[in-house]
């Protein structure tokens, strides 16, 4: 076989079989509130129409996704199944990409146990097979990573993909400036550093082009949010008045009581336990294995710092970059004294920590399960009232729309004007602004939906909203309620 084929055809197969073996173990993936949003607005770009962000709470507009929508949008209700294979695609892309990290930083076992780690943690499994853009954005910035740890210095494909994760989320931006500064600092002082050793300087005019790459993810949000809004800061003080609204944890001072534990959630104290003492070990005795995994994974929780102090929310998806690149350090913790000569004199200390992090792991497992459990039984239980919900539009539940359709909460906003190829303005949230005069109203047959469609703790919306006088039910089944009232 061709190194070409090779080099495509093996990193396509683990990635296909992993993806696979995710849809055998969680079958029941769907598109979350805000991804479901995404293809909505990315149907009205097809349409030629601005993007109708006028509904209750709508979340963050992301250039990426809703371009994925506008591509998307000729496949119908396809539009669904293609981003659901792009979720677990990019599941299995990030356990490669750590992988891959770690074989080249360690060794191919320490990759292993990394990517085991990442695939097994629950808001991975969670935040990715509801497909929120957090993973596409972490395997694009983790592919970045393995292009710069292949090649170092490697330049325009690595601006590339930060700029298209920059048109997920801004902490991308960051990335990107810091990386074009540590190209262009042996230009622009005249100094060799070490790590030139790989490369020669980058010309100047060189540097420009670069330059203009590495911003060009916030430029090309701020020319997206000025077409469809007329503000070019439109999703930054959006995203910053949800903030408010939902009560969210955000701020220096929430940062430091709560940024450590919303990492926690994500690697559990087995993981960060190992992780951080990886990092200790490794920066100790293999410096140079280990000094671009531990920046990246610095600049990935300072990018998290910054925007949190910037009034964005403290939520757990938000450290997932961090917490796969530490996954590695984790890793490192468990089997990196391997890598010590057998007389090193910290090698039998090194074994005396991996023995301690593998027996944290073993105890914690029984809870790792759960977590994974509930994940499962969580995805089953809202993908099912999500179906039903659908059932509802495909059966004709909502003909003649003679009106605009109640829910109880912002939640089925979006889901709805999918399904009805309607504006999400068109989709009222009862609990918000109230019930029309005449239209549809949508309430939960029972309080297992009731307990299942809140999105957020702080929710300030009540899902169990009755049904309002004189609208006669005309539709039903296990999850929902339809009444309607087409008269004055």
């Amino acid at each position: 076989m061709p190194n070409w084929a090779r080099n495509w055809l093996t990193p396509a197969a683990w990635v296909a079989g992993v993806s696979a073996a995710l849809l055998l173990l969680f079958p029941y993936g769907f598109p979350n509130y805000d991804t479901i949003y995404a293809l909505v607005w990315g149907r009205e770009l097809a349409h030629g129409q601005s993007p109708d962000y006028g509904a209750a709470l709508p979340p963050t507009p992301h250039p990426l996704t809703e371009l994925w929508g506008l591509a998307t949008t000729p496949f119908g209700d396809g539009m669904i199944t293609l981003t659901m294979i792009g979720a677990y695609v990019s599941l299995g892309l990030i356990g490669y990409f750590v992988y891959r990290l770690g074989e080249i930083w360690f060794d191919r076992w320490i990759g292993a146990v990394a990517a085991a780690i990442v695939l097994t943690r629950a808001p991975f499994l969670s935040n990715g097979l509801r497909a929120y853009i957090d993973l596409p954005y972490i395997a694009l910035c983790l592919g970045a990573l393995l292009i710069e740890a292949k090649r170092p210095r490697a330049g325009w494909p690595v601006l590339a993909l930060l700029a298209l994760a920059g048109l997920l989320r801004p902490e991308a931006w960051l990335f990107a400036v810091a990386y074009w500064v540590y190209l262009a600092l042996p230009t622009l002082t005249g100094r060799k550093y070490a790590y030139m050793e790989v490369n020669r300087p980058v010309s100047r005019e060189g540097l420009v082009w670069l330059g203009v790459l590495a911003l060009a993810g916030p430029l090309l949000w701020a020319g997206f949010d000025l077409i469809t809004t007329g503000s070019p800061t439109y999703s930054w003080t959006g995203t910053k008045e949800t903030v408010e609204t939902l009560e969210r944890q955000t701020g220096p001072v929430d940062l430091v009581l709560y940024g450590p534990r919303r990492l926690g959630e994500v690697l559990q104290w087995p993981g960060m336990v190992g992780a951080f003492g990886g990092v200790a070990l490794g920066l100790a005795f293999l410096r140079r294995r280990s000094l671009l995994g531990v920046i990246a994974a610095a600049l990935a929780l300072g990018a998290f710092a910054l925007l949190a102090c910037g009034g964005l929310a403290i939520l757990p998806r938000y450290t997932m970059l961090a917490a796969a690149i530490l996954a590695i350090f984790a890793a490192v913790g468990l089997l990196g004294w391997r890598l010590l000569e057998p007389d090193h004199p910290w090698r039998r200390r090194w074994q005396v920590f991996a023995v301690v992090v593998a027996a944290m792991f073993l105890v914690w497992l029984p809870n790792q399960w759960d977590l994974d459990s509930r994940v499962d039984a969580d995805l089953t239980d809202q993908a099912r009232i999500e179906r039903d919900l659908t059932d509802l539009v495909d059966a004709g539940a909502f003909e003649p729309l003679c009106g605009k359709v109640a829910v109880p909460n912002h939640r089925a906003v979006p889901r709805l004007a999918f399904g009805l190829d309607v504006e999400p303005t068109q989709i009222v949230s009862a609990s918000e602004e109230g019930v029309p005069a005449r239209g549809y109203f949508v309430a939960p047959a029972n309080q297992e939906v009731i307990h299942n469609f809140i999105l957020d703790p702080n929710d300030p919306t009540d899902p169990s909203f009755p049904p309002p006088k004189g609208f006669e039910k005309v539709a039903s089944n296990d999850s929902w309620v339809v009444y309607r009232r087409c008269g004055v």
